[in-house]
């Protein structure tokens, strides 16, 4: 091309003549046939490209797909190595960020971009300058914000685990402490029954019944509280008929426990009349006692699941790429969540049991999952359906997370995805979640991540490669 045909292009017309002669120097006039690929995303960025006459397409790859972002046949529009003025090594410097293929027969003014990087730099340093602070500036700031939402995800998510383990620590705590008033209660009940006029049989034929007092606890019935309270009067009258102190105290634990009237009328029956007050509370001591213990184990249990719960959701113990059970990734998601949900909020899983196993970074994307439901939680405003779906098909599994909240506005849907905006309140968001969340599920694992919305029903759907890339 000569220098007046150049400066014809819009991205060169305010070069100088000198310029322009470089540039015509420099640039060769290659052709492409429909059909064919121009250059291919993640291929080394050697070239800079001016459309001259044709149309192309602009693809990148998402999902395993090349999806296409757009379509030109504008003279002059560029493609290529567009940050070859870059001058220090950066991905996208060095390679190319997507695939471009001749849609038509096009026609193309192409530039070495190890040639023309150090060219614009030299004719427009003040220029490149200020693209460079812009470029870093951003590059930086979604570095720093990104670590902050990240540190603030995670201060959440402590402060809602710390919560959630401390009640049952606490609840393991004065079980415990309970348990040991009432061994001892216990120790001088049997202390009492000893030194009365007992039978040497008798004796024996108690712990029996302290046994099957234990039994009839594990396998107590669920009492209404109208049922409930019928017991405890009827039992409570029995206990002071036969002058047994405090009967009102005595029969909420002994109905608890599972006992009634025609089993305790058994049971006393076996001691001296003079013992039957001590029979009786040692018997209490017994279902009190057994009920602490289901306490404790429950509370222990209950943190042990807590902190399995954390080990899944951090793997901190594993290997960053592994093969998991995304439910696995999911379940783990909400107990460390579960301080955010509530009573208002109602969880639906409906999950595929037969998803094979998935390839990925687990800790990731369980940082996907939070952000997703995290977002969700917010939009319901502590009452709606949060449902979790799982399938696969094609060898691609899909999760979906889906809320009953106020929804995303149609004008701003399809921004969701791009860094720094949220439609949350200032200072509630800082608009990198979902970014964050798209480059792991696209950039990281080759899956593909897309939203749908109306008010009351928001989907977000996420599609992961069940094959190992």
């Amino acid at each position: 091309m000569t220098p007046d045909e150049i400066r014809g292009l819009f991205l060169f017309e305010s070069l100088d003549d000198e310029q322009l002669a470089w540039l015509a120097e420099h640039g060769v006039v290659e052709t492409s046939a429909a059909g064919t690929e121009v250059l291919a995303e993640g291929d080394p960025a050697t070239c800079f490209f001016v459309l001259l006459d044709g149309t192309v397409s602009l693809l990148r790859t998402i999902g395993g797909e090349r999806a296409e972002i757009s379509r030109t046949d504008h003279r002059g529009s560029y493609f290529g190595a567009t940050q070859a003025y870059l001058q220090d090594d950066v991905t996208s410097r060095r390679v190319y960020l997507m695939t471009v293929v001749a849609v038509t027969d096009v026609r193309m003014l192409q530039l070495p971009a190890a040639e023309f990087g150090p060219a614009v730099r030299s004719w427009f340093p003040m220029g490149v300058h200020l693209l460079e602070g812009l470029f870093w500036g951003m590059q930086a700031t979604q570095a720093v914000v990104s670590q902050r939402e990240r540190l603030l995800a995670l201060g959440s998510l402590t402060a809602g685990l710390t919560h959630e383990l401390n009640n049952p620590a606490a609840a393991a705590v004065r079980a415990t402490a309970a348990l040991r008033e009432r061994v001892a209660g216990m120790r001088h009940k049997l202390s009492l029954l000893a030194s009365g006029t007992l039978d040497p049989a008798t004796l024996p034929a108690l712990v029996r019944l302290q046994e099957e007092a234990v039994e009839r606890v594990a396998k107590a019935p669920r009492l209404s509280p109208m049922e409930a309270s019928d017991r405890e009067d009827e039992l409570a009258d029995w206990l002071t008929d036969h002058g047994i102190a405090g009967g009102w105290d005595l029969a909420p634990v002994l109905v608890a426990g599972g006992l009634d009237v025609t089993w305790l009328a058994t049971a006393v029956g076996t001691c001296p009349v003079t013992a039957t007050e001590a029979a009786v509370r040692w018997l209490a001591y017994t279902v009190e006692t057994e009920a602490l213990i289901n306490e404790i184990e429950d509370s222990t249990t209950r943190v042990s699941t807590l902190v399995g719960a954390a080990k899944q959701y951090s793997q901190l113990d594993r290997a960053p790429f592994q093969v998991v059970d995304v439910h696995d990734l999911l379940d783990a998601t909400l107990v460390m969540l579960g301080g955010k949900f509530g009573t208002g909020v109602q969880v639906h899983k409906e999950y595929d049991r037969s998803v094979p196993l998935l390839p990925g970074y687990a800790a990731e994307l369980n940082q996907v999952w939070t952000n997703l439901i995290d977002n969700a939680l917010a939009a319901m405003n502590g009452s709606g359906v949060l449902t979790l779906r799982t399938s696969h098909s094609e060898g691609r599994l899909l999760v979906e997370i889906a809320d009953t909240g106020s929804g995303i506005p149609p004008e701003v849907v399809s921004r969701v995805f791009e860094p720094f905006f949220t439609t949350k309140p200032v200072g509630e968001g800082t608009g990198l979640g979902l970014d964050i969340s798209w480059r792991i599920v696209v950039a990281k694992h080759h899956g593909d991540i897309r939203v749908e919305s109306e008010p009351g029903d928001t989907r977000f759907r996420v599609w992961l490669p069940l094959t190992q890339p």
